[in-house]
Parts: C-alpha cells; sequence; structure tokens
C-alpha cells in the first residue's frame, strides 16, 4: 500500500487529486500540504512514498523542494506538476531528479498511469515529451529547443530566481551558497543564453511562460 502526499497551493486542485488518488485500491493514505514550508514538515513528521508536487509553491520553488527530497529522502519519489509548458520546465526537473512530470491539463487516467508508474520505480513522461527527447538524442544541437535548455540543474535553479526578481545575496542565503558562487552562477547563465542582465532574464521567462 502506498502514501501519497499532495503538494500545492490551490485546495480546489488537491481535492481534485484527493479524489483520485483515494479511489485507487493500492493507495492507504493521501495528505496535503499547501506550502513548500508545510511539504517539508510532512516529510519530516510522516513517511510518504510518493510526492506530488506542484512546480510553483508559494514560499519556495519547486525545484528547491526537488533537492531537498532528493537529498534527504531519497526513498520518497517525485512526480512534479505544473500548468506551464511540458517543453519548459520537464527535462530540468528530471535531470533534478524527478520521476515524472505531469501536466495540470491531464485527465484523472493519465494522472493514475504516471502514479502507477512512479510508484513501480519507473519514469513518467508524456509521449510528446518522449517523442521530443528521442529527437535530442538523434540531433543535440538542435536550434529550435529553448535558450534555456542549455542550463544545468543549478544554473536553471538560480535563473528563475533571478527572473522573479531575488538578487544574488537573498539566492545565497535562500540556498546556502556564497555571494561569490551564486555569482558565478548567474555569469554562466548570462554567458550561455547570451543575455547581459537581469531585466533580460526576467522578460524571457515571461515571454516563455517560466515565471508567473
Amino acid at each position: 500500500m502506498s502514501r501519497i502526499l499532495i503538494a500545492d497551493d490551490h485546495a480546489v486542485v488537491r481535492a481534485g487529486y484527493r479524489q483520485f488518488l483515494e479511489a485507487e485500491p493500492t493507495v492507504s493514505e493521501v495528505g496535503e500540504a499547501a506550502s513548500g514550508n508545510e511539504t517539508l514538515d510532512q516529510l519530516r513528521t510522516k513517511e510518504w512514498d510518493l510526492l506530488l508536487l506542484d512546480i510553483h509553491m508559494p514560499d519556495r520553488s519547486g525545484l528547491d523542494i526537488l533537492r531537498h527530497v532528493a537529498a534527504g529522502y531519497p526513498d520518497v519519489r517525485v512526480l512534479v506538476m505544473s500548468g506551464l509548458p511540458e517543453a519548459q520546465y520537464a527535462r530540468n526537473v528530471l535531470r533534478a531528479g524527478a520521476s515524472g512530470y505531469l501536466s495540470k491539463g491531464s485527465d484523472a487516467g493519465e494522472l493514475i498511469k504516471a502514479v502507477r508508474l512512479v510508484l513501480a520505480g519507473r519514469k513518467y513522461v508524456s509521449s510528446a515529451l518522449a517523442e521530443a527527447m528521442a529527437a535530442d538524442i538523434e540531433s543535440p544541437l538542435d536550434k529550435n529547443q529553448p535558450v534555456h535548455s542549455r542550463l544545468s540543474t543549478r544554473e536553471f535553479q538560480i535563473f528563475c530566481k533571478l527572473a522573479a526578481g531575488a538578487g544574488v545575496s537573498a539566492i545565497a542565503d535562500e540556498l546556502s551558497l556564497s555571494v561569490k558562487t551564486v555569482s558565478t552562477y548567474r555569469s554562466r547563465v548570462l554567458e550561455k543564453m547570451r543575455f547581459t542582465s537581469n531585466a533580460e532574464i526576467t522578460s524571457y521567462a515571461l515571454r516563455n511562460g517560466l515565471i508567473r
């Protein structure tokens, strides 16, 4: 029997997922968390098999939570959910340790399919993403790929924080890194994306639906 924690800041979304999951005969418990800190509290105080994680939480980004889970709770599988375009985020969350990426536009059948696969120890990606990733292998330098796909997981994490308006010092404090280290990552982001300022990072992120 499996225990699943739903982490999403929208009560209606959590209620919808709970209804579908509680109908699964192999699910013994469904929990809820409405924020990043609440998610971490739930992970500390109870044992969970699967975390359904919204990429955008009000106090911590989904990427931050994902990295924390990967480092501190390796037995907890993570299925990331988002209303943002799959092509923009999926590769990065998979590289960061997620077991799958599910669009919030998916129907109940797809949700249950993804949950079953991840709980069985497998990876879940949509058929469209699987085709795109196969194409990447055949043509890894495809110029049609988004520019931010060049970034490493940590670079993308910092890119998102810069895009949201966070300063280098604030990012360093939040991620327990030195200001120099964050500055180095910022320089790499600017270089790889051929930008010259944080304003360009924010503009790009807004155009591509990477922040809301």
